[in-house]
């Protein structure tokens, strides 16, 4: 919900705080390595903080990013530097809270169904992750629904009303921050599949350097940035070529997503994780560079499909991969590589601004059009490594 809701409200966030396209990225940043700080260090006191301290600490932190945001102070005309301004410090420090809880979130729950499914641990993973864009759905169409009521995509606006719609959108994230916060208050938790089975914190700790682990963490830098980059700036961009609310192509692919990944555990089964990856780095890369030229709103459907379908396994199928080839690593290489993720994705946002602000937002969507090239060389030479010795196969603990 956070995703999408951030993604519809940031050109009247931005308006109201008198910010460029490449300060947004800029704000957004820290929502992506602070996600990348918290899932490392999370994920690495999941075995000894417990799992429902770290959840409930997750939600407290989400009540209070929103309420900074509602509540930071916005400048009557653009301030330079803008990094002085006192509103955009305190939304750039909401950011941060707002990844630093996402990233407790996700440090908790990716080893806790690795520990309950041992032997499902992608499928079960891929249903999981299917509530990512779940959420995207629940907060796009809250979002959409607001600006329908209140009339938002009408012109003529007094700042006021639109300065309240994006705070009512905004706002709704507290919901489902106390509802989840409730469910964990009085729960047992399991311990960790790596502390059950007995594995050390140095044999641990030694899985994170082998060479192939460290393959797979550079292209979750680049997976992540083709997933999660664009959905940013895709309401904008799908906005500004059409003339549509592009809010319902972010909801529309994740619609996609969802179906995916809820249902598609048996994808898994007949074409391999390195086979369904390889396909996915195939759509998306064709996605990205059809949305790059879209005119009309059937295009931008059209497109929409093709990388909605095409970025849909890359996370929870990295994390699958990362679970059953390395499991003596844990929660923490499951943190690592979440944290790479999002690491990446803070990195490219502010870039993809850039690229935005000058050449046009057709640019900066073909740009990260390259990422997915290159990934289909790179896990189709995998497809083929793994298959030379036997076929790609989970290591048992």
């Amino acid at each position: 919900m956070v995703f999408s809701i951030r993604g519809d409200i940031l050109d009247a966030l931005g308006a109201d705080f008198h910010l460029t396209k490449q300060q947004t990225g800029v704000i957004l940043s820290p929502a992506f390595w602070g996600f990348t700080l918290s899932i490392v260090i999370g994920g690495s006191l999941v075995d000894f903080l417990g799992m429902r301290r770290l959840l409930l600490v997750s939600g407290g932190g989400y009540l209070t990013a929103i309420l900074a945001i509602l509540f930071a102070p916005r400048p009557a005309a653009p301030v330079t530097p803008y990094y002085t301004d006192p509103g955009f410090v305190i939304l750039y420090a909401a950011m941060l809270t707002l990844g630093l809880s996402q990233g407790l979130v996700e440090g908790v729950i990716n080893p806790l169904i690795a520990t309950l499914y041992p032997t499902e641990k992608t499928h079960r993973l891929n249903v999981l992750h299917a509530w990512w864009p779940g959420g995207l759905i629940v907060g796009g169409l809250l979002a959409y629904s607001i600006t329908k009521v209140m009339g938002l995509d009408a012109a003529g606006l007094s700042p006021a009303t639109i300065t309240l719609g994006w705070q009512l959108k905004l706002a709704l994230i507290a919901v489902p921050a106390v509802l989840y916060m409730l469910l964990t208050w009085g729960q047992h938790f399991p311990a960790t599949e790596r502390v059950a089975a007995g594995i050390s914190n140095r044999d641990m700790l030694r899985e994170a350097l082998r060479p192939m682990f460290l393959l797979w963490f550079v292209c979750m830098w680049m997976t992540a940035s083709t997933e999660l980059a664009p959905d940013q700036w895709v309401g904008s961009l799908i906005t500004n070529l059409t003339g549509m609310q592009g809010i319902l192509i972010l909801v529309y692919t994740a619609g996609i997503m969802f179906v995916l990944r809820f249902f598609g555990g048996p994808l898994v089964h007949r074409f391999s994780p390195l086979g369904l990856l390889t396909l996915s780095a195939v759509f998306s890369a064709i996605g990205l560079f059809f949305l790059s030229g879209v005119k009309t709103p059937s295009q931008a459907f059209v497109a929409a499909t093709l990388f909605g379908a095409g970025k849909t396994f890359f996370w929870p199928v990295m994390l699958g991969v990362t679970s059953e080839r390395f499991p003596k690593g844990g929660a923490l290489l499951l943190a690592i590589m979440g944290g790479a993720g999002n690491l990446a994705v803070a990195f490219i946002l502010p870039i993809m601004g850039g690229w935005y602000d000058n050449y046009g937002a057709a640019a900066a969507f073909r740009y990260v059009g390259v990422l997915p090239v290159i990934l289909i060389l790179v896990f189709g030479a995998l497809f083929f490594y793994y298959k030379a010795g036997g076929g790609y196969k989970a290591v048992q603990i």
